[in-house]
Protein backbone atom coordinates (compact mmCIF):
# COMPACT_ATOMS: atom_id res chain seq x y z
CA UNK A 1 0.00 0.00 0.00
CA UNK A 2 1.22 3.29 -1.11
CA UNK A 3 2.09 6.08 1.50
CA UNK A 4 -1.21 8.83 1.36
CA UNK A 5 -0.33 12.34 1.40
CA UNK A 6 -2.48 15.48 2.25
CA UNK A 7 -2.63 18.29 -0.84
CA UNK A 8 -0.87 20.56 2.03
CA UNK A 9 -1.07 23.39 0.21
CA UNK A 10 -4.93 23.71 -0.35
CA UNK A 11 -4.90 22.92 3.23
CA UNK A 12 -2.40 25.53 4.06
CA UNK A 13 -5.01 28.13 2.19
CA UNK A 14 -7.71 27.51 4.03
CA UNK A 15 -6.18 27.27 6.94
CA UNK A 16 -4.53 31.06 6.41
CA UNK A 17 -8.23 32.06 5.29
CA UNK A 18 -9.80 30.63 8.71
CA UNK A 19 -7.45 32.39 10.54
CA UNK A 20 -7.92 35.57 8.52
CA UNK A 21 -11.94 35.41 9.07
CA UNK A 22 -10.93 34.87 12.96
CA UNK A 23 -9.50 37.88 13.08
CA UNK A 24 -11.84 39.82 11.58
CA UNK A 25 -14.99 38.22 14.22
CA UNK A 26 -12.49 39.34 16.82
CA UNK A 27 -12.03 42.67 15.77
CA UNK A 28 -16.04 42.81 15.54
CA UNK A 29 -16.46 41.60 19.22
CA UNK A 30 -13.90 43.88 20.23
CA UNK A 31 -16.03 46.69 19.02
CA UNK A 32 -19.25 45.35 21.11
CA UNK A 33 -17.68 44.91 24.25
CA UNK A 34 -16.04 48.11 23.77
CA UNK A 35 -19.45 49.80 23.24
CA UNK A 36 -21.43 47.57 25.66
CA UNK A 37 -19.04 46.15 27.92
CA UNK A 38 -16.38 48.41 28.65
CA UNK A 39 -15.34 47.06 32.05
CA UNK A 40 -15.14 43.55 30.59
CA UNK A 41 -17.68 40.49 29.17
CA UNK A 42 -19.71 39.14 31.70
CA UNK A 43 -23.41 37.87 32.02
CA UNK A 44 -26.24 38.87 32.46
CA UNK A 45 -25.75 40.22 29.12
CA UNK A 46 -26.34 43.91 28.12
CA UNK A 47 -29.33 44.54 26.08
CA UNK A 48 -28.64 45.69 22.79
CA UNK A 49 -30.59 47.78 20.27
CA UNK A 50 -32.81 45.17 18.24
CA UNK A 51 -31.29 46.29 14.58
CA UNK A 52 -27.91 45.49 16.56
CA UNK A 53 -29.29 42.45 17.27
CA UNK A 54 -30.79 41.36 14.06
CA UNK A 55 -27.32 42.45 12.26
CA UNK A 56 -25.35 40.14 14.30
CA UNK A 57 -27.69 37.11 14.06
CA UNK A 58 -27.43 37.88 9.99
CA UNK A 59 -23.56 37.44 10.75
CA UNK A 60 -23.17 34.77 12.21
CA UNK A 61 -24.77 33.39 9.24
CA UNK A 62 -22.67 35.01 6.69
CA UNK A 63 -19.90 33.44 8.45
CA UNK A 64 -21.12 29.92 8.47
CA UNK A 65 -22.19 30.73 4.46
CA UNK A 66 -17.99 31.94 3.99
CA UNK A 67 -16.53 28.64 5.96
CA UNK A 68 -19.20 27.01 3.32
CA UNK A 69 -18.18 28.66 0.51
CA UNK A 70 -14.60 28.15 1.14
CA UNK A 71 -15.52 23.99 1.58
CA UNK A 72 -16.83 23.71 -1.66
CA UNK A 73 -13.99 25.76 -3.48
CA UNK A 74 -11.66 23.69 -2.08
CA UNK A 75 -12.63 20.14 -2.06
CA UNK A 76 -13.59 18.02 -5.02
CA UNK A 77 -16.44 15.83 -4.14
CA UNK A 78 -18.95 15.89 -1.37
CA UNK A 79 -17.05 14.32 1.18
CA UNK A 80 -13.87 16.56 1.07
CA UNK A 81 -15.87 19.30 0.82
CA UNK A 82 -17.28 18.80 3.61
CA UNK A 83 -14.06 17.87 5.14
CA UNK A 84 -12.99 21.27 4.05
CA UNK A 85 -15.63 23.12 5.93
CA UNK A 86 -15.16 21.59 9.06
CA UNK A 87 -11.65 22.18 9.09
CA UNK A 88 -12.36 26.27 8.14
CA UNK A 89 -14.88 26.19 10.77
CA UNK A 90 -12.67 24.29 14.01
CA UNK A 91 -9.40 26.88 12.90
CA UNK A 92 -11.49 30.09 12.76
CA UNK A 93 -13.22 28.75 16.31
CA UNK A 94 -9.99 28.13 17.95
CA UNK A 95 -7.91 31.38 16.57
CA UNK A 96 -11.01 33.94 17.56
CA UNK A 97 -10.21 33.08 21.43
CA UNK A 98 -6.61 33.27 20.33
CA UNK A 99 -7.34 36.70 18.99
CA UNK A 100 -9.38 37.55 21.83
CA UNK A 101 -6.69 36.74 24.62
CA UNK A 102 -4.07 38.46 23.30
CA UNK A 103 -6.17 41.72 22.48
CA UNK A 104 -8.07 41.67 25.38
CA UNK A 105 -6.58 38.96 27.98
CA UNK A 106 -9.81 37.29 27.27
CA UNK A 107 -11.26 34.24 28.37
CA UNK A 108 -9.63 34.34 32.13
CA UNK A 109 -9.31 30.69 31.73
CA UNK A 110 -10.43 27.73 29.64
CA UNK A 111 -13.23 27.44 32.34
CA UNK A 112 -15.01 31.26 31.21
CA UNK A 113 -18.82 30.78 30.10
CA UNK A 114 -19.11 32.46 26.87
CA UNK A 115 -22.10 33.38 24.34
CA UNK A 116 -21.00 30.83 21.68
CA UNK A 117 -24.17 31.33 19.39
CA UNK A 118 -27.55 33.02 18.77
CA UNK A 119 -29.22 30.82 16.01
CA UNK A 120 -31.96 29.08 17.06
CA UNK A 121 -31.42 30.33 21.02
CA UNK A 122 -28.79 31.25 22.84
CA UNK A 123 -25.53 28.67 23.18
CA UNK A 124 -23.41 28.87 26.15
CA UNK A 125 -20.86 27.35 27.51
CA UNK A 126 -17.16 26.88 28.83
CA UNK A 127 -14.93 27.88 26.23
CA UNK A 128 -12.74 24.75 26.47
CA UNK A 129 -16.38 23.38 24.90
CA UNK A 130 -16.29 24.30 21.48
CA UNK A 131 -12.34 24.31 21.53
CA UNK A 132 -12.69 20.30 22.41
CA UNK A 133 -15.33 20.67 19.77
CA UNK A 134 -13.07 22.17 17.48
CA UNK A 135 -10.24 19.22 17.90
CA UNK A 136 -13.17 16.89 17.01
CA UNK A 137 -13.92 18.67 13.73
CA UNK A 138 -10.14 18.64 12.93
CA UNK A 139 -9.27 14.93 13.88
CA UNK A 140 -12.71 14.08 11.33
CA UNK A 141 -11.65 16.58 8.32
CA UNK A 142 -7.70 14.85 8.39
CA UNK A 143 -9.58 11.80 8.40
CA UNK A 144 -11.62 12.62 5.70
CA UNK A 145 -8.76 13.95 3.48
CA UNK A 146 -6.00 10.79 4.77
CA UNK A 147 -8.50 8.65 2.35
CA UNK A 148 -9.09 11.42 0.02
CA UNK A 149 -5.80 10.90 -1.53
CA UNK A 150 -6.05 7.03 -2.12
CA UNK A 151 -9.50 6.55 -2.80
CA UNK A 152 -10.91 8.85 -5.59
CA UNK A 153 -14.61 8.76 -4.60
CA UNK A 154 -14.30 8.31 -0.76
CA UNK A 155 -17.96 8.52 1.16
CA UNK A 156 -19.19 8.99 4.83
CA UNK A 157 -21.67 6.10 4.99
CA UNK A 158 -25.34 6.60 5.96
CA UNK A 159 -24.63 5.11 9.56
CA UNK A 160 -21.49 7.19 9.96
CA UNK A 161 -23.41 9.99 9.15
CA UNK A 162 -26.02 8.58 11.16
CA UNK A 163 -23.63 8.81 14.60
CA UNK A 164 -22.10 12.46 13.62
CA UNK A 165 -25.31 14.41 13.28
CA UNK A 166 -27.00 12.46 16.14
CA UNK A 167 -23.52 13.37 17.65
CA UNK A 168 -23.76 17.10 17.03
CA UNK A 169 -27.58 17.33 17.82
CA UNK A 170 -26.90 16.00 21.51
CA UNK A 171 -23.97 18.66 21.78
CA UNK A 172 -26.20 21.43 20.17
CA UNK A 173 -28.57 20.44 23.19
CA UNK A 174 -25.71 20.33 25.70
CA UNK A 175 -24.90 24.14 24.82
CA UNK A 176 -28.90 25.18 24.58
CA UNK A 177 -30.00 23.51 27.51
CA UNK A 178 -29.26 26.01 30.26
CA UNK A 179 -30.88 28.64 28.51
CA UNK A 180 -33.83 27.24 27.34
CA UNK A 181 -34.48 26.20 30.94
CA UNK A 182 -34.12 29.22 31.99
CA UNK A 183 -37.18 30.40 29.92
CA UNK A 184 -39.45 27.79 30.81
CA UNK A 185 -38.82 28.36 34.51
CA UNK A 186 -41.25 30.91 33.80
CA UNK A 187 -43.35 30.59 30.49
CA UNK A 188 -44.56 27.70 28.49
CA UNK A 189 -42.82 26.74 24.86
CA UNK A 190 -46.10 27.83 23.50
CA UNK A 191 -46.11 31.38 25.35
CA UNK A 192 -42.66 31.96 24.13
CA UNK A 193 -43.73 31.68 20.16
CA UNK A 194 -46.74 34.35 21.13
CA UNK A 195 -43.76 37.12 22.99
CA UNK A 196 -40.85 36.55 21.52
CA UNK A 197 -40.94 40.46 21.15
CA UNK A 198 -42.65 41.69 24.50
CA UNK A 199 -40.79 44.19 26.70
CA UNK A 200 -41.61 42.24 29.57
CA UNK A 201 -40.05 38.75 28.37
CA UNK A 202 -36.98 40.68 26.70
CA UNK A 203 -36.19 42.13 30.10
CA UNK A 204 -36.43 38.56 31.87
CA UNK A 205 -33.90 37.13 29.26
CA UNK A 206 -31.72 40.27 29.86
CA UNK A 207 -31.34 38.54 34.00
CA UNK A 208 -30.12 35.18 32.25
CA UNK A 209 -26.74 34.36 34.21
CA UNK A 210 -24.78 30.72 33.19
CA UNK A 211 -25.43 28.51 35.87
CA UNK A 212 -24.45 25.06 34.94
CA UNK A 213 -23.33 23.34 31.79
CA UNK A 214 -24.24 19.90 31.67
CA UNK A 215 -21.40 17.99 31.04
CA UNK A 216 -22.58 14.56 30.95
CA UNK A 217 -24.44 15.41 27.69
CA UNK A 218 -21.86 17.23 25.81
CA UNK A 219 -19.34 14.12 26.54
CA UNK A 220 -22.17 12.04 25.35
CA UNK A 221 -22.67 13.63 22.26
CA UNK A 222 -18.51 14.00 21.73
CA UNK A 223 -18.38 10.07 22.32
CA UNK A 224 -21.24 9.17 19.83
CA UNK A 225 -19.34 11.53 17.38
CA UNK A 226 -16.44 9.72 17.75
CA UNK A 227 -17.85 6.58 17.37
CA UNK A 228 -19.13 7.94 14.05
CA UNK A 229 -15.24 8.95 13.09
CA UNK A 230 -13.99 5.83 14.17
CA UNK A 231 -16.42 4.00 11.60
CA UNK A 232 -15.49 5.92 8.68
CA UNK A 233 -11.28 4.92 9.97
CA UNK A 234 -11.91 1.30 10.06
CA UNK A 235 -14.69 0.57 6.79
CA UNK A 236 -11.97 2.38 4.94
CA UNK A 237 -8.56 1.23 6.51
CA UNK A 238 -10.64 -2.20 5.34
CA UNK A 239 -11.43 -0.72 1.86
CA UNK A 240 -7.88 -0.16 1.64
CA UNK A 241 -6.15 -2.99 2.83
CA UNK A 242 -8.32 -5.18 1.09
CA UNK A 243 -6.91 -3.45 -2.55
Amino acid sequence: MKPITFNYNKLLWVSVFAIAMAFIETAVVVYLRALYYPQGFQFPLVPIDFYLAITEIFREAATLIMLLSIGIFAGKNLASRFAYFIHAFAIWDIYYYVFLKLILGWPESLCTWDLLFLIPVAWVGPVITPVILSGTMILLAFCILYFDEKQPKVKIHLREWTALIVGSIIVITGFCLDYTMFILEEYHFVDVLKISGDAEFMGYLAQYVPRKFNWFIFILGEVVILTGISMFVLRNMKMLKSK
